[in-house]
């Protein structure tokens, strides 16, 4: 059984590592949210009177944006203009007892404020810089602006997205903000090795437009393979077949049966064991030439009953496969709750808050079912600079 939050308790391996987030939006803040569910402690630096663009991003509840709040929990925010000569002062004293600085400024932001990496890691030779930006701090593109779908049209992956003959399609989550967070708290985390291992501090530069190339996989093998440029396969797999959704009586299902075997019982499960005679689906190969003849011919069978019949049918045989859910059934999914992947946290204001949990499951940690709540801009600054022994401005 998960035990609540304990804020005296090690969250994770992370625990005592002080993370300076100036990060806003999506890309930053989701990198600051890894450290943070992995025990590190997040300071986040804020606009005066503004704060975080997202916090007026809705949805709202109660004027509060359940965008900020999900991305945002557990932080510390204390608002600083940093073109204040005063906050200025205050922000270095900050970063001076922290261990790792976050920004997702436009490149060349940092410098005009006189806080680049070169001035910083003079001053602070241990602390680590991430940076996340549209297209990272060097080359033709490096100045500039980018979101989400700016980097997902332009690092190929709407391409591969949709049906064929379709237009282009936005992937649905925002896979170019969330790759680069992601990538960008896989940098902190190397280079803290880095750090442990000489005692330097270093710049880690991510860009949300490398983060989609990274994550084209297969069609870069395929286009460097065959000289073909991949396009957009619906739901189907690129190179294994049957692999793809099926229309069943009522629901639409996935089915993933990657080898002979597999497929050989997916034909004996849904009474097609002919198909496994037919010499158009000898072979993975020979299936994906055939994809459009095989798929009609699985329907033929598949659509006779409704899905509720055909996945635990598929599943006793050891076929993977799986409902095509909704968000509400994602979050009521009995494995998703048992991984504690739903946490709640409770603001003081709108009550409590459902959202994600911590994919990453470390043995020797708790992973709490609920969590402290995202902070009202500016809502820290004493207990903040009080824990660092830093005297409030005058």
């Amino acid at each position: 059984m998960v035990g609540d939050f304990d804020q005296n308790a090690a969250r994770g391996p992370l625990d005592g590592l002080i993370v300076v987030d100036l990060t806003r939006v999506l890309a930053g803040p989701y990198c600051t949210l890894i450290l943070y569910d992995l025990g590190a402690r997040i300071i986040k630096i804020e606009r005066p009177e503004i704060g975080d663009d997202s916090r007026h991003i809705g949805p709202f509840i109660q004027d509060k944006s359940a965008y900020f709040m999900s991305l945002n929990r557990g932080k510390e925010s204390i608002a600083l203009d940093l073109k204040d000569p005063t906050d200025k002062e205050t922000f270095e004293k900050i970063l001076s007892r922290a261990d790792v600085l976050v920004e997702n400024y436009r490149p060349g932001t940092m410098e005009k404020l006189g806080l680049g990496w070169d001035v910083l890691h003079d001053k602070f030779p241990r602390l680590i810089y991430a940076a996340a930006s549209g297209f990272g701090h060097t080359g033709p593109y490096a100045e500039k602006p980018a979101y989400d779908m700016v980097v997902q049209a332009m690092g190929g992956i709407m391409s591969l997205t949709g049906k064929p003959g379709d237009g282009p399609v936005r992937v649905g989550s925002s896979i170019g903000d969330l790759a680069a967070g992601m990538f960008t708290a896989i940098g902190v985390q190397s280079a803290l090795i880095h750090l442990q291992k000489t005692g330097e501090g270093s710049k880690v530069d991510v860009s949300m437009l490398d983060c989609q190339v990274a994550l084209l996989e297969n069609a870069i093998a395929r286009f460097y393979a065959t000289g073909t440029v991949p396009g957009p396969l619906g739901s189907r797999h690129p190179s294994i077949t049957p692999f793809q959704a099926f229309r069943t009586s009522d629901d639409p299902i996935v089915i993933a049966a990657g080898n002979d075997s597999l497929f050989r019982r997916l034909c004996e499960t849904v009474g097609a064991s002919q198909l496994t005679a037919d010499s158009k689906y000898g072979s993975n190969a020979l299936r994906c030439e055939n994809v459009d003849a095989l798929e009609g011919d699985l329907e033929t069978f598949l659509t006779k009953r409704p899905a509720s019949e055909w996945l635990p049918m598929l599943e006793e045989a050891g076929v993977p496969c799986g409902p095509i859910n909704s968000v509400d059934k994602v979050l009521s999914d009995p494995q998703v709750l048992a991984r504690n992947m739903v946490v709640y946290a409770e603001d003081p204001e709108v009550g409590s808050l459902g959202m994600a949990g911590n994919p990453i499951k470390h043995s020797p940690y708790n992973d709490g079912t609920t969590r402290p709540p995202a902070p009202d801009l500016d809502a820290d600054r004493d207990t903040v600079l009080a824990s660092l022994g830093i005297e409030p401005e005058t």
